[in-house]
């Protein structure tokens, strides 16, 4: 059982209508037993960093998913998910994340369309089952207007390009991040989650 981690950012349904496609069992949950008793969990995301790490602290969920990811359990972050493994965000202010991942989030450079909405290409840095029989460059789905500035360059899989590189899938140990949508990325996005899949079963 996957454990999709409900703390109000909305958005999930089209994540679990993926997951059942692929025949993975998923639960929306905040009861930190259920997420202790899960296979894996998923940390979805939108919205502001804020917003998302005071409703994940309140839920007292901060320590469960911590303590969890310590023991091996296999963690996803989507989107804003993602962001929320690092250290710190610059959004509106100076915010401090989960720190499973070295490194901080910042708003992507003004010289191009804030925020990222759409389909771009993904560019592999290295070969990783979560990308197990992709091609070398694959199309995803992205909305987003903060990506990760500074992170530890052997945990990225993946990048776009956009005002600058964007980490785009990231691994550390059981730690796997992507900065867009896989449920809203058709065929490659099941795919996508269909690798983290069987890196966890």
């Amino acid at each position: 059982m996957i454990a999709i981690i409900d703390y109000g950012a909305g958005n999930i349904k089209s994540l679990q209508f993926a997951l059942a496609k692929l025949k993975k069992d998923s639960v929306v949950t905040n009861d930190p037993q259920v997420i202790r008793d899960a296979s894996s969990i998923i940390l979805p995301g939108v919205g502001a960093f804020k917003d998302a790490m005071v409703a994940i602290n309140e839920q007292n969920l901060a320590e469960v998913i911590k303590q969890e990811v310590a023991a091996g359990k296999p963690i996803l972050g989507i989107c804003l998910g993602m962001q929320l493994f690092y250290e710190r965000s610059y959004e509106d202010g100076d915010w401090e994340g989960l720190g499973l991942l070295k490194g901080n989030a910042s708003k992507i450079k003004e010289s191009v369309k804030v925020p990222h909405m759409g389909w771009n290409t993904i560019t592999k840095h290295q070969e990783n089952p979560i990308t197990r029989n992709l091609p070398d460059d694959f199309y995803v789905y992205f909305v987003h207007s903060y990506a990760v500035g500074s992170l530890e360059e052997d945990s990225l899989v993946g990048s776009t390009q956009y005002g600058g590189v964007v980490p785009a899938i990231v691994q550390q140990g059981n730690v796997t991040g992507m900065q867009f949508h896989p449920e809203k990325s058709g065929d490659i996005g099941i795919k996508l989650l269909q690798n983290y899949g069987e890196m966890i079963s």
